[in-house]
This record gives structure tokens, C-alpha cells and sequence, in this order.
């Protein structure tokens, strides 16, 4: 085989890992991920002098744990994003007082960072494809896109859409209405 054949599977893996990454606050749970991780990091260390500032019990082991899952699930369910940036923003502040200054400042301001970024995500909207008519050889000019045609309202129904009565032709009755008021 030769290198060309090979790079075509890995540009359309390339291409589903951009869109899936891009469909959910990536970068976002990555850092909240990142900064719990550090926290939890700077608890063990081997290091002379560490701060022990707060409570030290399970609290510091608590909140670090907390904003690793909350980046996780960040990621896997972007639906909930405004409940896990909110949930990282105020444990990241409550670090400072559990987790050795929050990780030295570091993993503090990753998670205050990530779960800003979560919370100023949304998702793109995808646009719905038009599809305009195959313009033959001899139709050079532009194609203009037809309407698409509505179901026709049915007025059996006890309740109807804004957008049914917004398209539906005046009946008799609603114009006597409104010569009358």
C-alpha cells in the first residue's frame, strides 16, 4: 500500500474527532479535568514545606475529586454544562481554602478558567440544508430556493400552533369580528 492510501481513513477520523470535540465544551472540561488533577496532585506531594491552610480532612480530597468528575462529565454530557461550570466555578473557589491555596493558585485558576469557558459555551446550530433545483446546461443564471409548502391546518384540532394560525387564511367569522369592534 502505498502512504496515499493510508491518508484518507486517518483524514476522516480526523474529521469525526474535530466534530465530536467541537460538539461539547472540550477544552472547557479538559482544563477543570486538569486543574482537579493538579489539586490532588499537590496534596501528596513529596515536597518539605506544603501549606495546610483549612480543613484538611476530606474536604481537600473532596473537591479536587468533585472537578475532575465535573470536567468528565462536561465532556461526555454537554446538556448539563451550565450546572457543571457553575458547580467547577465554586468549588475552584472553595479550593483556596481546602487544597494547599488551591493547588498553588495553579489548579485553581485552570478550574476557574474551564468552568468560565463551560459556562460561555453553547452549542452551534446546525442550519438546516436547502436544496435548489438542478439547474440544467442551458440555466446559467442564479437558482432561487421555493418555499416549502405547509401541511394544510386542520381546524378539528383543539389547540393549534402559532405558526397554523399565523399561515391559515382568515376565517368569515374573525373578520365579522373585527368590523364589529
Amino acid at each position: 500500500m502505498t502512504a496515499g492510501q493510508h491518508a484518507a481513513p486517518a483524514a476522516g477520523v480526523r474529521t469525526r474527532w474535530r466534530r465530536w470535540r467541537r460538539a461539547r465544551p472540550f477544552t472547557a472540561g479538559l482544563l477543570i479535568a486538569l486543574g482537579g488533577a493538579e489539586m490532588l496532585v499537590t496534596l501528596r506531594a513529596p515536597l518539605g514545606v506544603l501549606l495546610h491552610v483549612g480543613p484538611q480532612g476530606l474536604a481537600a480530597y473532596l473537591v479536587p475529586a468533585t472537578l475532575v468528575i465535573c470536567g468528565v462529565l462536561l465532556i461526555t454530557t454537554p446538556q448539563q454544562r451550565v450546572f457543571y461550570a457553575v458547580l467547577s466555578l465554586v468549588l475552584g473557589l472553595v479550593s483556596w481554602l481546602t487544597s494547599n491555596l488551591g493547588g498553588f493558585l495553579i489548579g485553581m485558576l485552570l478550574a476557574l478558567v474551564g468552568g468560565a469557558l463551560a459556562f460561555a459555551w453553547t452549542p452551534v446550530k446546525t442550519r438546516a440544508a436547502r436544496t435548489a433545483p438542478e439547474a440544467g446546461p442551458a440555466e446559467t443564471g442564479p437558482t432561487e430556493v421555493a418555499p416549502a409548502q405547509r401541511e394544510p391546518v386542520d381546524r378539528s384540532a383543539p389547540t393549534e400552533s402559532l405558526d397554523a394560525i399565523l399561515s391559515a387564511e382568515p376565517s368569515p367569522h374573525r373578520d365579522a369580528r373585527a368590523e364589529r369592534g
